[in-house]
C-alpha cells in the first residue's frame, strides 16, 4: 500500500464521478476494495486527529483573547479569525474523508453479500456470511462514531463564529470582558468534541486491526 495514495489521486483525475469504474479499475490493478477502505479509514482518523489538534489551538487562541490586557486588539482578533478558518477547513476535510469510507464501504459489502450465494459449500458460506456479518457490525460501530464526532463539529464552530463576528464589530476592552463570560462554555463544548473525535479514533483503529487480519 506505499503507492496507495499516489494511484488513488491518479485515478480519481481520471475517474471522478464513477466510483463502480473506479473500484473496477483499482480492482485490476491489484487493490481490493478493501484495502481502499482500510486507506480511507486511516485518512478519516488522521484528519479526525489533526482537527482535533486544531480545536484545541482554536480554544488557546480564544482563552488568550479572553486575557488581553493591552496591546494590538485588532491583531489579536486577525490570529482568532485565522484559527476559525482554519476549523471550518478541518470540518469540511472531515466531512469528505467519512463520504469516502461511506462510498466505498457500499460497494464492498454489496459485492461481498452477491458473491456469498456463489459458494457451493455450504459451510464456507456459513463461515463467509459470519464474517461479513461481523465486519459490517464493527463498520456501524466506526461509521456511528465517526458521524457522532462530526456532528459536534458545527456547534462548536457557529460559537466560535459568534465570537469572531462580536470581536470583528467591536474592537475594544468591553467586547473582550462580554466574550470572558462565554468561555467557560466554549472550552466545554470543545472538550465534547475532542472527547467524540478520542472515541472515533480509537474505533477506527480497532477496525482497521480487524480489517488488516482477515
Amino acid at each position: 500500500m506505499r503507492h496507495l495514495n499516489f494511484i488513488i489521486f491518479t485515478l480519481v483525475l481520471l475517474l471522478q464521478g464513477c466510483s463502480t469504474a473506479y473500484y473496477n479499475t483499482l480492482e485490476k490493478m491489484g487493490i481490493p476494495k478493501r484495502d481502499v477502505m482500510v486507506h480511507r479509514v486511516e485518512k478519516a482518523r488522521d484528519t479526525q486527529q489533526e482537527t482535533k489538534e486544531q480545536f484545541k489551538t482554536a480554544l488557546e487562541q480564544f482563552t488568550e483573547l479572553t486575557q488581553f490586557s493591552g496591546g494590538d486588539l485588532e491583531k489579536v482578533y486577525g490570529k482568532l479569525n485565522k484559527e476559525y478558518e482554519n476549523s471550518v477547513s478541518q470540518a469540511k476535510e472531515v466531512e469528505k474523508r467519512i463520504k469516502d469510507i461511506e462510498d466505498v464501504s457500499a460497494a464492498l459489502f454489496d459485492e461481498w453479500k452477491q458473491e456469498l450465494s456463489q459458494y457451493s459449500s455450504a459451510s464456507l458460506r456459513r463461515n463467509s456470511q459470519r464474517k461479513f456479518d461481523q465486519t459490517k457490525m464493527q463498520y456501524q460501530q466506526l461509521i456511528s462514531a465517526m458521524r457522532r464526532a462530526e456532528s459536534k463539529i458545527k456547534p462548536v464552530l457557529a460559537v466560535f463564529k459568534d465570537q469572531v463576528l462580536f470581536l470583528k464589530h467591536n474592537l475594544n476592552a468591553q467586547a473582550i470582558s462580554s466574550l470572558k463570560s462565554e468561555l467557560s462554555s466554549v472550552q466545554s463544548d470543545v472538550g465534547r468534541l475532542i472527547k467524540a473525535m478520542e472515541t472515533s479514533i480509537d474505533e477506527a483503529n480497532a477496525f482497521i486491526l480487524t480489517m488488516e487480519g482477515k
